[in-house]
């Protein structure tokens, strides 16, 4: 079997809680006769179903596969980048240990930075931006890597239930952000992430005032949410000026949005627009001309600013709105 290729992909980075899983997957010739092959695409773009039946032919048809694990405990101990870079050699190792007449000739990695540096496998190792949705190895191990992730974290709902890591898989939903706020953490959340540090330290001070930054930044999750949920692409948070800082940008339909998100600990405390002043609505503006400048890429959009309410107690959004 000639120019063997393995895909390389991992699956929460940026949960909040659970481990980081790395994906391995060697396809071979004989998988790209299966109809499955033409649906091989980036995790994230397939129901959860789909995944699921994508993840069972995998297993079953795929030349060699294997997950690497690095639990939450480790992560926090070894940091994100050295626990990436163990997860995708227990990934590998495990594949190739499945299949030890196999040897790749290639091992595409997913993303920028190469996970198999300072391995035998590093010479073979290249990286790709988009990898997840451009080769069809590394959409497979993007695949049963998120499978079993997912997995992970509904049978850890059930330990658990408070937390609702079955709904959101342990990123920093609203929801998750005002569990952790409630309980403090598990043993299971990831304490080396500034979020869970700063909500666990609240939580064991109740009667400390809340960190203005922690509720803002549970609001802007809430607010990223609803706009996700609603067809938007966030494509970065809290961007900052010299003079001005926009809390959202998002995209959708050849339009980006600056979204100003403002908390209101009750409903009668006057609407989201009526606490954006003249002068607030001119940085936010500048802003928006300052982030077009630096991404040109987005010139053929159409730019509007908006705004957005969340309340308590539940952090929910009350009203987006465009204001130009």
């Amino acid at each position: 079997m000639a120019n063997i290729l393995m895909g390389l992909d991992e699956v929460g980075r940026g949960p909040l809680a659970g481990p980081l899983t790395v994906g391995a997957v060697i396809l071979g010739t004989d998988f790209q006769t299966l109809p499955e092959y033409t649906e091989l695409h980036d995790s994230k773009k397939l129901t959860a179903p789909k995944r699921n039946h994508l993840a069972e032919v995998i297993r079953d048809h795929a030349v060699a596969h294997g997950l690497g694990w690095v639990k939450s405990t480790d992560l926090d101990r070894l940091g994100l980048g050295p626990a990436l870079r163990l997860a995708a050699r227990r990934a590998v190792s495990q594949a190739l240990a499945a299949n030890p007449t196999i040897h790749p000739a290639e091992i595409i990695i997913d993303g920028a930075t190469n996970l198999l540096t300072g391995t035998p496998h590093e010479a073979i190792a290249t990286t790709l931006k988009k990898a997840d949705d451009l080769v069809k190895e590394v959409s497979a191990a993007s695949i049963i890597a998120k499978v079993a992730r997912d997995y992970y974290m509904t049978e850890l709902a059930k330990r658990y239930p408070k937390y609702g890591f079955d709904t959101h898989m342990g990123y920093g939903t609203a929801a998750h952000l005002a569990a952790l706020r409630e309980y403090g953490p598990c043993p299971e959340h990831r304490r080396s992430f500034r979020p869970v540090a700063e909500l666990a330290s609240e939580t064991r001070t109740p009667t400390k005032s809340p960190n203005p930054t922690i509720v803002g930044r549970t609001a802007e999750c809430a607010v990223a949410t609803f706009l996700e949920s609603n067809g938007h692409h966030i494509i970065a948070k809290n961007f900052r000026t010299k003079s001005a800082e926009i809390d959202l940008v998002s995209t959708k339909d050849q339009q980006i949005f600056f979204t100003e998100v403002k908390f209101r600990s009750k409903s009668d405390h006057g609407s989201a627009l009526a606490q954006i002043t003249p002068t607030k609505l001119n940085q936010m503006r500048y802003a928006s001309e300052v982030f077009m400048h630096k991404n040109p890429h987005f010139r053929d959009y159409r730019p509007l600013l908006a705004a957005a309410s969340v309340i308590k107690p539940d952090y929910t959004v009350e009203d987006w709105f465009v204001i130009t």
